[in-house]
């Protein structure tokens, strides 16, 4: 049985590397190498071979290339390697704003360094100028985080998001955001991608 879905894997993504029309071999094979990788959740060697694709990228049709840098993305988010993560996943999100799981990772990426700013803000006096520097910055984090989180609330509704989202507009002391929530989240639904395509 095993033998039989890793046939259908390959057999996939050979035809997907067709249709992408890549014609280095070398560089058909690293992306056959990396899709292998990442099949077998082994996010580490997918970054070694996804890393020596990187000079490349420019020969992959557009597409293609963005599957490849969401795929590049997760495998440094897997890794911790946060601002690599982000880096790609902004990528994707530029070139596919409906794509909502690229838009959750980098909300929540956004979101931990909110977190780790407000960590700060905790031990900082509230009437000190340090604390006021150290808010402003929070709320530019939380503000970059929001836009991403509510697409991803958007196309799929999840209570902990949901929660982020209300507690950072709290955090910010923004009752107009927070107030006018529903009717974004309704307009940013009406246009999701869940899966990307090289068509």
């Amino acid at each position: 049985m095993t033998k039989r879905y890793l046939f259908l894997f390959l057999f996939g993504l050979i035809a997907t590397l067709a249709k992408a029309q890549v014609t280095d071999t070398t560089l058909l094979n690293k992306l056959g190498d990396f899709d292998i990788a990442n099949l077998n959740n082994d996010s580490y060697d997918a970054l070694i071979i996804g890393e020596s694709i990187l000079p490349d990228t420019a020969k992959i049709p557009q597409k293609s290339r963005i599957i490849f840098f969401a795929k590049l993305a997760k495998d440094y988010d897997d890794t911790e390697q946060d601002d690599k993560a982000t880096y790609y996943y902004e990528k994707v999100s530029v070139a596919e704003p409906d794509y909502y799981v690229a838009q959750r990772a980098l909300g929540y990426l956004y979101n931990e360094q909110a977190e780790d700013i407000q960590l700060k803000l905790y031990l900082t006096a509230k009437d000190g100028p340090a604390y006021k520097k150290l808010f402003d910055d929070y709320a530019k984090a939380a503000r970059k985080a929001l836009p991403h989180l509510e697409k991803a609330q958007a196309c799929d509704p999840d209570d902990d998001t949901l929660d982020l989202i209300k507690t950072l507009y709290m955090n910010l002391h923004d009752e107009a955001g927070l107030n006018s929530l529903q009717g974004r989240l309704h307009d940013l639904g009406q246009k999701c991608v869940d899966v990307l395509e090289d068509k």
